[in-house]
């Protein structure tokens, strides 16, 4: 990853911690237990299912909503780790209340979800603005390419030891249940998550603040205000957000069907978890290599670059027919995922005002949320009408280009501009 300063590598380690939460609680193994558990109660499999996607719903919908506003008081000097380290505990100390919930009370696993799913993305905000204070604008896209590599490597680690348990467990090789392989898993993962936050925690400090005022909520609410009704003056970093919305979006649709595409195909949830853990490994030497490339093109013509191949990517995805095909779309996946979303982060950083990085972030955070909404329903069209599903994913080119050219049109001109306000 080449020389970092330790502010720089204590910041890039929480990537490493927190990811695996994404993959062992978000995407692999608690919504199977959940719908064990849920099962075990007597709910049917479909009403489990809308359950899981409430809850999801409900925890994005709080922190959108809250992002802008938190991010705004966290901009006072000292604020911004109190919050950090408010949502990261609250992550990671739920993450390991669900090892302990009896795997019979469903609705309380569901509670304790909800909360964990606050706590990561909460903290993600203002993980995200730190990035302005570890280090320079010439470094940023390296850094944080960085942090994205070190999070795909991570996550694959408590991931592969949790999968042992629980398959250790299933052959009875180990003398526990499912259940109890499960609850490792989350124990793991919390774990992980505490053990290597606590570098960041100790090395990285809030440089870019806003004098604090006397009443800093009132404050924050009309410099949100002012932020709003300026709107213009922030003209580029919008038409970034916009762009970063569409294409995005095409991202996490892509990200989060592959499963589906993958069980149409005929793979076994082995194979597909298999299929999982190697987009991760090749994802992080490319997410390093795309901050690399940065150094000689810049952050928006190697995202460009990107979206060029999530575009090829929904063309062979047209033609998919065989598990081969699968594996090829899922390494060229890989190949791009991590770059596009760790230099859009630098990129970003690089158009807010420093001092008021929380504030911007919680923008992007709302748009990086609710970048989840029109991919599902455009393939879940598209593939109904035509009978298609192939012809629902290569619909996803629609995003690809929209959010291409808009992110072309975006022109840095100068400095960005200063939020500050009196009080």
């Amino acid at each position: 990853m080449g020389k970092m300063s330790t502010p720089e590598r204590s910041w890039a380690l929480y990537d490493w911690a927190n990811s695996a939460y994404s993959i062992v609680v978000v995407t692999a193994i608690f919504p199977l237990y959940f719908k064990a558990s849920a099962s075990e109660a007597g709910i049917a499999a479909s009403s489990s299912t809308a359950y899981w996607g409430y809850a999801n719903s409900i925890a994005t919908l709080l922190v959108s909503i809250l992002a802008p506003l938190l991010g705004t008081i966290a901009d006072f000097k000292g604020f911004k780790k109190r919050f950090f380290t408010f949502f990261a505990s609250l992550g990671v100390i739920f993450t390991l209340m669900l090892s302990v919930v009896p795997n019979n009370q469903w609705l309380i696993l569901l509670g304790c979800f909800i909360l964990t799913s606050i706590g990561f993305a909460g903290a993600n905000i203002f993980y995200d603005a730190f990035l302005v204070d570890v280090t320079d604008k010439e470094r940023m896209h390296r850094v944080s390419a960085n942090g994205y590599a070190l999070g795909y490597i991570g996550s694959t680690i408590p991931f592969v030891i949790s999968i042992a348990f629980i398959i250790l467990a299933q052959q009875e090789i180990m003398p526990i249940s499912v259940t109890v392989a499960s609850q490792i898993a989350f124990v793991i993962t919390a774990l992980w998550w505490g053990l290597f936050t606590i570098p960041m925690l100790k090395n990285v400090e809030q440089k870019y603040y806003v004098d604090r005022v006397r009443h800093p909520v009132a404050t924050s609410f009309k410099k949100l205000f002012l932020t709003l009704k300026n709107i213009q003056a922030y003209r580029a970093l919008f038409i970034f957000l916009l762009a970063y919305f569409f294409y995005i979006d095409g991202v996490h649709t892509i990200i989060t069907m592959s499963t589906a595409y993958g069980s149409d195909l005929g793979l076994d949830a082995t194979t597909l978890l298999i299929v999982l853990f190697v987009t991760q490994i090749i994802a992080a030497p490319f997410s390093m290599l795309f901050g690399k490339l940065s150094d000689r093109f810049n952050e928006k013509r190697m995202i460009v670059v990107g979206i060029l191949v999530y575009i090829f990517i929904c063309i062979y995805a047209y033609f998919l027919e065989t598990a081969l095909d699968f594996w090829i779309l899922a390494m060229l996946v890989g190949t791009s995922q991590g770059g596009v979303q760790a230099l859009s982060r630098s990129y970003f950083a690089k158009l807010i005002p420093k001092e008021s990085s929380n504030e911007f972030f919680g923008f992007y955070n709302i748009f990086g949320k609710f970048a989840a909404i029109i991919g599902p329903v455009l393939v879940g069209a598209t593939a109904q009408i035509t009978g298609n599903t192939n012809s629902g994913v290569f619909s996803l080119i629609i995003l690809f280009v929209i959010g291409g050219i808009l992110l072309i049109r975006v022109r840095e001109d100068g400095e960005p501009v200063s939020t500050t306000i009196s009080s």
